[in-house]
């Protein structure tokens, strides 16, 4: 299991990559929506990681549906950009 720097530098990197996800959605002329739901998938699977040596319940239970959101983006994007294609 994770030691207890190891789940706080795991939690960090997971909340650079939310943080880091909002701003691309913010200030990108054009988002893609892989990039971004992949982000943030990865950024909450990190974050989830670091609670189970950290646990808190209300914090797990944001990023299982933030897990949520993310995935059912990614897809979105992925039968959106199927029907693209000839």
């Amino acid at each position: 299991m994770l030691d207890d720097f190891s789940a706080n530098v795991i939690g960090i990197l997971g909340s650079i990559l939310i943080v880091s996800a909002y701003a691309y959605n913010v200030y990108a002329r054009s988002v893609n929506p892989f990039i971004y739901n992949g982000t943030n998938l990865i950024g909450a699977l990190l974050l989830t990681l670091s609670l189970m040596v950290h646990f808190n319940l209300a914090s797990l239970l944001l990023e299982i549906v933030w897990i949520g959101i993310a995935l059912g983006g990614l897809w979105k994007a992925y039968q959106g950009h199927a029907g693209q294609r000839p």
